[in-house]
C-alpha cells in the first residue's frame, strides 16, 4: 500500500485515503485480532458509507445519518446492527479522525459528540440448584472438555482462555493456573473474499495476564486428568486443540443433558463472579482474578445477586414485621 502524501492539502483528500493510511500505520501497533476486527468494520461499514467523501465535508449531520442507517438497515440482512456494534464503529471512526487531525486536517466534526444509546444487557447466571446439577453431571461424565467447563466455573476463565490453556500453564503443586494467551477465530479479507483464521495470542489486555489459584477441592481431579505438559487441557493432546465455537457447542449439549436453560458459555464467568461475591470475596481480589482493569467493571457487569441471596437478605426484614395492632 502506498503512503499518503500529507504535504498535499489534507482537507482535500478523500476519506478512504486517510482510512487506508491509518490502517497501514496502526497495523504495527496492535494485535492481529484487533487489526482484523478494525479492517472488517472499515471495509463493511465505514468505507461504503463515508469513504468517497472529502474529509473536510464530514459533518455532525453526516455522522448522525451514518449511525441512523447502520442502526436501521446495516448488516448483511439489512435489518440493522446492534447498538454495541455501531458504538464500536464510532469509536474506531474517532481514532481515524484523530489521526487525520494530528496530520493537520481541519475537521468539521471529530465525532466525539456522537453517542449511541445502548441497552443494558441482561446476563443469566446459574442458580444454586442448576450449578449443583451441572457439577454432578460433569463429575459423573468427566472428560477433557468437561474438565474445562469445571475449570471455568470455578476460576472464571474466558472461553478463549480455556481453549488455549495447556497443562504446562497449570501448577498442581501451587494449585495455580497461569493465563497469558487466548484463542479466537477472526475474519480476514483474502483475495476479495471474507475468510476466517484461528489465532492464539496474548489476552485482550495486560490485566488479563494473571495467575489464578484454583480451589483445593479440584486438586484430586486435576491430578487424575493431568497429561503431558505440552498438551492442551481440552484434548490431552499437544497437536490437537478445541476451538471456541466447538467448545460452545459442547457446552450447549451439556446444558441440554442437565435440563438447564440454554445460555452462552460466558454465563460460567458471570456465575463464578456472582458466587465469589456472595461468599464475601474482596472486590479488588475478585477483579484481579477475573483480569479486569477496574473494580467497577467487575461489580457492575459481572456480579448478579441470585434470587436465593435476594430472598435471604429480604428475610432479614422479617423481624420488623409485626401483626400486632
Amino acid at each position: 500500500m502506498n503512503t499518503v502524501d500529507f504535504d498535499y492539502n489534507i482537507d482535500q483528500l478523500s476519506f478512504d485515503l486517510i482510512i487506508r493510511e491509518w490502517l497501514r500505520y496502526t497495523r504495527f501497533h496492535i494485535k492481529e485480532s484487533s487489526y482484523a476486527k478494525y479492517s472488517n468494520l472499515i471495509n463493511n461499514y465505514i468505507l461504503p458509507h463515508l469513504g468517497g467523501r472529502l474529509i473536510c465535508d464530514l459533518s455532525y449531520d453526516t455522522f448522525e445519518l451514518f449511525c441512523s442507517q447502520l442502526l436501521t438497515s446495516g448488516g448483511v440482512k439489512k435489518n440493522g446492527l446492534s447498538p454495541k456494534t455501531v458504538s464500536d464503529i464510532i469509536v474506531l471512526l474517532r481514532s481515524i479522525l484523530q489521526y487525520a487531525e494530528n496530520k493537520g486536517a481541519a475537521l468539521a466534526c471529530n465525532a466525539k459528540s456522537i453517542t449511541i444509546r445502548q441497552h443494558t444487557k441482561k446476563f443469566r447466571i446459574l442458580s444454586n440448584d442448576e450449578q449443583k446439577r451441572l457439577c454432578k453431571y460433569l463429575y459423573t461424565h468427566i472428560s477433557e472438555r468437561n474438565l474445562g467447563i469445571l475449570i471455568c466455573l470455578f476460576t472464571g476463565l474466558r472461553l478463549g482462555e480455556i481453549c488455549a490453556l495447556k497443562w504446562d500453564d497449570i501448577s498442581l503443586s501451587n494449585k495455580t493456573i497461569f493465563v497469558y494467551k487466548t484463542m479466537q477465530r477472526v475474519q480476514i479479507k483474502k483475495n476479495s473474499e471474507q475468510k476466517t483464521k484461528l489465532i492464539i495470542s496474548s489476552p485482550k489486555s495486560q490485566c488479563s495476564i494473571r495467575t489464578i489459584p484454583f480451589p483445593e477441592a479440584m486438586l484430586p481431579l486435576m491430578t487424575r486428568m493431568q497429561r503431558n505438559s505440552s498438551a492442551y487441557v481440552l484434548t490431552g493432546n499437544a497437536g490437537k486443540y478445541v476451538e471456541p465455537r466447538t467448545m460452545q457447542n459442547h457446552f450447549h449439549k451439556v446444558m441440554a443433558a442437565c435440563s438447564i436453560e440454554q445460555s452462552n458459555y460466558h454465563m460460567l464467568r458471570h456465575t463464578f463472579a456472582t458466587r465469589c461475591a456472595e461468599l464475601g470475596f474482596d472486590a479488588k481480589l475478585l477483579s484481579e482474578i477475573l483480569g479486569h482493569s477496574t473494580v467497577n467493571l467487575t461489580m457492575n457487569r459481572y456480579v448478579h445477586p441470585s434470587i436465593e441471596i435476594k430472598q435471604y437478605n429480604m428475610n432479614k426484614l422479617s423481624s420488623l414485621i409485626t401483626l400486632d395492632s
